[in-house]
């Protein structure tokens, strides 16, 4: 049974993209990837997003994303949300894999925008409401310009906030003028997809955040929401303040690279990493245990 939700929450206020283990011969760790998921709901996550881009979905086969779907809801599935990332750029291949998850328990679906082709809003427009209309779960948009090249506009988000399964926004647009409109105008429960700007967000409406950084951190993380939510914006900020250096560290590099480092520094499941992306240097560890020490973290 899926964990309970709201209409102002629907996947709960704070979640981790999780990284996709593997073994050390590049395969699928699905033992892994349910110790790691163990270990982040017990940290204090309402929900893991799989199969996104810090799970390295650009290289992982449509059965291995089934395969970590139903991993993790096994694991974890009865007192977190499992959100399935399901998002390419051709329309027919995310439907398929949007049912496929349906099919593995999945209780949500994450869909970033269609990369590479830079559709107009209209196919926009037209591609996230084909998926919506795919399956019987609640879909939370992925706004991510500075990866798929086309931002989803004010007025599309909230066309598409008028979809009944249409439920959340998970924003990585750093533009919190248009995070202000969009909030304001779709309906959406807004989620940051921008570690920096997790507290900024909120103030302006956000109900939680799909964290990276919440592999190293994620009691800090809720800690700041609670005490944002319970009106202690003091607190939030002081929190904010504290991780700073752990939000500039873990994005040196790309995300995924410090985020297994940092899981492996732990001891913590995750292994290496697939082609094109690349195992951090030893001189991207010195600086990453620096940047984590300087926010308090201490690997």
């Amino acid at each position: 049974m899926a964990p309970t939700s709201t209409p102002e929450t629907p996947f709960g206020r704070a979640l981790t993209a999780m990284v996709t283990p593997f073994t050390a011969d590049g395969a699928l760790d699905l033992e892994g990837a349910q110790r790691l998921a163990v270990h982040l709901v017990d940290a204090g996550n309402d929900g893991l997003v799989v199969n996104g881009t810090t799970g390295e979905s650009p290289t992982t086969t449509d059965a291995e994303k089934e395969a970590l779907v139903r991993a993790v809801l096994e694991a974890v599935g009865d007192r977190a949300h499992v959100v399935a990332g399901v998002g390419t750029n051709d329309t027919h291949h995310t439907l398929e894999l949007a049912r496929q998850a349906e099919r593995a328990g999945a209780h949500g679906l994450l869909v970033v925008t269609p990369y590479y082709n830079k559709p107009p809003q209209e196919g926009l427009y037209r591609h996230f409401t084909a998926v919506a209309d795919a399956t019987g779960l609640p879909v939370m948009l992925y706004d991510i310009p500075g990866r798929s090249g086309v931002p989803i506009a004010t007025e599309t988000i909230v066309r598409l906030g008028e979809h009944p399964r249409i439920v959340a926004n998970k924003d990585a647009k750093g533009d919190l003028a248009a995070a202000s409109w969009g909030i304001a105008r779709s309906g959406l429960a807004w989620y940051s997809g921008d570690d920096m700007l997790n507290l900024p967000l909120l103030s302006v409406g956000a109900v939680g955040f799909v964290s990276v950084v919440a592999h190293v951190v994620t009691p800090e993380l809720r800690a700041m929401v609670d005490a944002y939510v319970a009106g202690d914006a003091a607190k939030a900020t002081e929190i904010h303040q504290r991780l700073l250096p752990v939000f500039t560290g873990m994005f040196r590099t790309q995300g995924v690279i410090t985020t297994k480092a940092a899981l492996n520094l732990q001891g913590l499941p995750a292994g290496p990493l697939r082609l094109p992306l690349v195992e951090a240097t030893e001189a991207e560890i010195d600086q990453l245990r620096r940047d984590l020490a300087d926010g308090g973290v201490h690997l």
